[in-house]
């Protein structure tokens, strides 16, 4: 028997002169028991966002599912100007914490002293190829995920959570990246989990539509895909941003329909014509009020809703349950630029490091 029949075959990557790959990945839990729940989606999504930001990478879209999880990332070409010491820094503290920051500088500093240069290169060298690489990206991120998980289980459990390396498709920039994002967002609905796919939270566009950034900047990137001038410099972000939450539910619902047997049976779930009708006649576009419950419901379930006043006199009240190094109680609605005297008692997490540190509940 040919034992190169066994052997693993390299993963297929983007040529050399591709500035930015896109690869769809997919992994899932061993015998695909269905262990992920809310805590676990919330988790991962959570893990995501922080490697995401230190592997110079950028999540377009993903969904995360009760036994396995998609991710649409763009990748792009390592640069040739390479981070300085002190950005190296900045981004290793954002995201591993300020302690190994100090650890990584106090061994500069050592070398320097030293008159070791080499020392220093080698060690930038060891962060720099992680970066800007997806098998790295989805390592780190499925062990760190597996290690957490392991931890929780009331019998501590070990080994790995997946059932096998992650699969990665290489996605051509265009028409098949707006394919691959839409079936991505679409998983939750085709597996009947949800009628709008606004609603499923653990998923590029629920997050979109709940006010995040980085998922609304996720899908800007594939509405560029068609439309390159979307989204540039001049445009307002918030314009920019909402805009394209429109002109994706519309390509979601475009692609979404439901299909029937013969007799008439949904043998696929999705959208009905009347339902796809609306959402174009709408332009995709979703009334306020939708966007300022979608906000709500995500990121102040147990928290305080109410003005300013209302909520630093609950804070004022309640403050041991509050961070010790928290100030004040009202957070603005953010994601969605109402004149409102509405207030939150938690923020938008718009970047993964104020998602990381902020303990406010």
């Amino acid at each position: 028997m040919n034992i190169y029949m066994f052997m693993r075959r390299p993963r297929l990557t983007a040529p050399e002169h591709v500035d930015h790959a896109l690869y769809h990945c997919l992994s899932r839990v061993v015998d695909r028991r269905k262990v992920l729940g809310e805590a676990e989606k919330e988790q991962f999504v959570r893990l995501m966002r922080l490697y995401e930001k230190l592997y110079g990478l950028r999540v377009v879209t993903f969904c995360v599912m009760s036994n396995h999880f998609h991710i649409l990332v763009e990748v792009p070409r390592r640069p040739a100007g390479l981070p300085t010491n002190e950005e190296l820094l900045r981004l290793i503290g954002q995201t591993h914490g300020e302690g190994m920051a100090q650890r990584v500088a106090d061994w500069f500093q050592r070398w320097e002293g030293q008159g070791n240069p080499a020392m220093i290169e080698a060690e930038r060298e060891r962060w720099f190829a992680q970066m800007w690489n997806v098998s790295a990206f989805m390592k780190v991120l499925k062990q760190r995920f597996s290690q957490w998980y392991n931890r929780r289980q009331p019998v501590r459990r070990t080994g790995t959570l997946w059932e096998e390396r992650f699969r990665s498709v290489l996605v051509e920039n265009g028409q098949a990246l707006q394919t691959m994002a839409a079936y991505i967002d679409l998983n939750p609905v085709r597996a009947g989990l949800t009628k709008d796919p606004k609603d499923y939270r653990w998923s590029g566009y629920g997050e979109a539509c709940a006010g995040l950034a980085l998922a609304q900047a996720g899908l800007l990137r594939a509405a560029q895909a068609s439309h390159p001038s979307r989204g540039t410099a001049t445009e307002d972000p918030r314009d920019a941003a909402f805009d394209v939450l429109g002109w994706y539910r519309e390509q979601l619902y475009g692609r979404g329909q439901e299909t029937h047997d013969a007799e008439g049976k949904v043998v696929r779930c999705g959208f009905s014509e009347e339902e796809i009708q609306a959402v174009c006649d709408a332009g995709g576009r979703l009334p306020a009020h939708a966007y300022l419950r979608l906000r709500v419901r995500y990121f102040t379930d147990g928290a305080i809703l109410g003005t300013q006043a209302f909520l630093e006199s609950v804070f004022q009240a309640r403050r041991q349950q509050f961070s010790a190094k928290r100030q004040t109680a009202a957070r603005r609605l953010q994601g969605l630029e109402l004149d409102s005297p509405l207030r939150t008692a938690r923020a938008l997490a718009v970047s993964p490091t104020e998602h990381r540190r902020r303990p406010e509940s």
